[in-house]
């Protein structure tokens, strides 16, 4: 068998999808509210970045891949408006069933799929946005993902990656220790789970750099690729076009 990562550890390439399925199972009830507490709300400021940056307007076609508790999907739903469609996937089923519950007690209903986004059910030149939010690095063969991805926007669309990405080297040994000593002490406090966020640190570590997934992304098919660095790079946007 295959081996890859799964944090630190290397595992069997059959075992990742089940543990990382593990660590969300055990998270998504308390998800948003540990989303807030260790970015101390910038996940928020970060993700209108993408909305904003994506270039999305009414009667666009919008798919939300690992999306979660939904808040992505809510904000891509209010500009595609009536005339657009946003459709909701997760491959995790209990992060899928949260974000679902969550959008419908906003007044929100979308489709939503649960789906691998290594194995898209969609045609191809579907949608004019693709976005994955903190997702990417959970995937297993993340070169065949950002194909799939790709096969299924249309010529001209554009991919949005927002993932936790490089710190500038003033920063990393502070980052190092928020990540290492801080974070898995919030996430026993609040989830009662610090072996989840400690999983959450070290997958951020072997998730690739923003010049490693820029060429992935030109890789995959993308002719374009825009990467744009936040908070002293912690995450970054990537956004690629479809020629």
């Amino acid at each position: 068998m295959s081996s890859t990562h799964f944090g630190f550890q290397q595992v069997d390439e059959s075992q990742k999808a089940q543990r990382v399925r593990g660590v969300f199972d055990s998270v998504a009830n308390k998800y948003d509210i540990m989303n807030d507490l260790m970015s101390m709300g910038l996940h928020r400021l970060w993700k209108t970045y993408t909305i904003a940056a994506s270039g999305v307007r009414e009667g666009h076609k919008v798919l939300d891949i690992a999306g979660g508790t939904g808040d992505l999907s809510e904000a891509f739903a209010k500009r595609v408006g009536p005339s657009g469609m946003v459709v909701h996937t997760d491959i995790n089923e209990a992060m899928l069933s949260t974000g679902r519950d969550r959008l419908l007690n906003s007044g929100v209903a979308l489709p939503t799929t649960l789906c691998d986004a290594e194995k898209l059910p969609f045609p191809t030149d579907t949608f004019d946005i693709v976005t994955v939010a903190f997702g990417l690095r959970n995937m297993t063969h993340k070169d065949i993902a950002l194909k799939e991805m790709c096969r299924v926007i249309k010529p001209g669309g554009r991919l949005l990656v927002l993932e936790f990405s490089k710190v500038a080297k003033p920063l990393e040994k502070a980052y190092d220790w928020y990540s290492f000593k801080i974070l898995p002490k919030i996430g026993q406090f609040v989830a009662g789970d610090a072996a989840s966020y400690q999983y959450l640190a070290e997958s951020i570590r072997m998730h690739p750099d923003q010049a490693t997934l820029k060429a992935m992304m030109k890789e995959a098919g993308f002719g374009h690729v825009d990467v744009h660095n936040m908070t002293g790079g912690v995450v970054a946007l990537h956004m690629g076009i479809k020629c």
